[in-house]
């Protein structure tokens, strides 16, 4: 559809002063200081039965890592979060805690108030990775035995981490320039500030054993058949590179951005008034992408930013505190809403987009009929990730709706290969699912290799 408005479409970089841009992307969780912690951790009940280590994907003993804050010995801390979660510094920061070790803490049941775990924990690992002079693990013997991990994002990173621990060396393959995944390239600047992602990948490969190979994509530059041929195993973790379409006509059209690609260059870019903002944004999705994008972006400048989801509230993925500090940062979200059509105008950019009101009897999502418009200078995707099942194809492994299929020990139909992550069927798209994924395939490829 194309239509003449009556303004010019605004799209520019450098909306905000220099110093706006410092202020708006800073950390969202200054750190907690000494005094702090201590106070924080003296909350803390030490539960026999803790619910909050239940509610942990990857099993950390919260009362002990707590208990250890409070005797002044947060090294020791870090070491039982470590143990269980290599990437615990990045999980303090970026983890829904809030419906994770938070939501079941016996003080929150009790007073709507839990133990700040998150910050906690963020408390002790940001203490020994700036402090201690090597790595708080030593590394097994040496094996013999070589692993491919295809993937250095928090799956590919942990199973790579754990194997080397254990003796074996790793080679990690990653199509991008650079290693660390989702940590790097998808979580919000301002979740992770300062450089913390390319700190915590230095931090874990620290233990030695593991060789990285950037720029390397399955598919492109390496063949599965010839890792299963040349490694004793093979780890996949290659993430979900692919975004789903809106499903309408002009989505190549200028403007209509890939929300995913957006926030990859954000992360990338050492100038943040570089990107181009629109003065109205529209972001389609519910989940985590499109909190993320549309928070950014109104902190780039953008005067307003519409959220629109297809459902209501409640059956967005993104958390109700995610969302709060959506609209703390001034977007606005409107449910039951879906795109129907992009709106061109002269030139054929992106003016605004048109969408019908849905509804759900009876649980089936059906559209309404009535329609309204939003003006847009940028109209963002965020509706899910696939994916890129090309590079598997011709091989044996076994797909279910799209993602990779395996058993509880992360073993593909596949022999001698392995997968976690965001690829495989079932998992919950959460960076400590992630790392607790690539923890079990180890822990069961070590078992294979040795004979267990």
């Amino acid at each position: 559809m194309t239509i003449s408005v009556p303004a010019a479409r605004d799209v520019k970089p450098g909306r905000l002063a220099p110093e706006e841009y410092s202020t708006n992307f800073s950390d969202l969780h200054p750190p907690l200081d000494r005094h702090e912690a201590f106070v924080e951790a003296d909350r803390c009940y030490f539960c026999y039965d803790a619910p909050c280590m239940n509610a942990c994907p990857t099993s950390i003993d919260i009362p002990l890592f707590i208990r250890q804050i409070a005797a002044d010995n947060p090294t020791g801390a870090a070491k039982t979060i470590l143990k269980s979660n290599i990437m615990g510094g990045m999980c303090a920061r970026v983890c829904p805690t809030e419906t994770l070790c938070e939501e079941v803490c016996v003080r929150e049941v009790a007073e709507g108030k839990p133990v700040k775990i998150g910050q906690l924990q963020r408390y002790a690992t940001d203490h020994l990775m700036e402090t201690a002079a090597t790595h708080p693990f030593t590394r097994a013997e040496p094996t013999g035995r070589r692993v491919a991990v295809v993937g250095a994002g928090p799956a590919g990173l942990s199973c790579a981490h754990r194997l080397a621990a254990l003796g074996h060396d790793v080679t990690v393959f990653d199509a991008r320039e650079k290693a660390g995944g989702l940590n790097e390239y998808g979580i919000a600047a301002y979740k992770s500030v300062d450089g913390f992602a390319q700190a915590e990948l230095d931090f874990i490969l620290g233990i030695g054993g593991i060789e990285i190979k950037a720029s390397t994509a399955l598919g492109r530059d390496i063949a599965l058949s010839d890792l299963t041929a040349d490694f004793d195993a093979v780890f996949l973790g290659m993430g979900l590179p692919g975004v789903n379409d809106l499903g309408l006509e002009g989505e190549d059209a200028e403007g209509c951005i890939d929300a995913v690609d957006y926030i990859a260059k954000l992360r990338q870019t050492d100038n943040l008034a570089s990107l181009p903002v629109g003065r109205r944004v529209v972001v389609i999705g519910g989940g985590m992408t499109a909190i993320d994008v549309a928070t950014q972006v109104k902190l780039l400048g953008a005067e307003d930013v519409t959220i629109c989801y297809r459902r209501g509230q409640e059956a967005m993925n993104a958390s109700e505190y995610e969302q709060e500090v959506a609209k703390t940062a001034g977007v606005t979200i409107r449910h039951w809403l879906k795109p129907k059509s992009l709106l061109r105008g002269e030139g054929g950019a992106i003016v605004g987009i048109e969408l019908e009101y849905t509804a759900q009897p009876n649980g089936q999502l059906i559209g309404t009929g009535e329609t309204m418009i939003l003006p847009a200078d940028q109209v963002f995707k965020a509706i899910g990730q696939t994916l890129d099942a090309g590079p598997l194809a011709g091989t044996d492994i076994r797909l279910e709706k799209g993602r990779i299929l395996t058993d509880e020990k992360r073993r593909t139909s596949l022999a001698k290969v392995w997968a976690g992550g965001d690829c495989i069927f079932g998992g919950e798209d959460l960076t400590v699912v992630s790392v607790e994924d690539g923890k079990i395939a180890a822990m069961d490829i070590h078992a294979a290799l040795m004979g267990a």
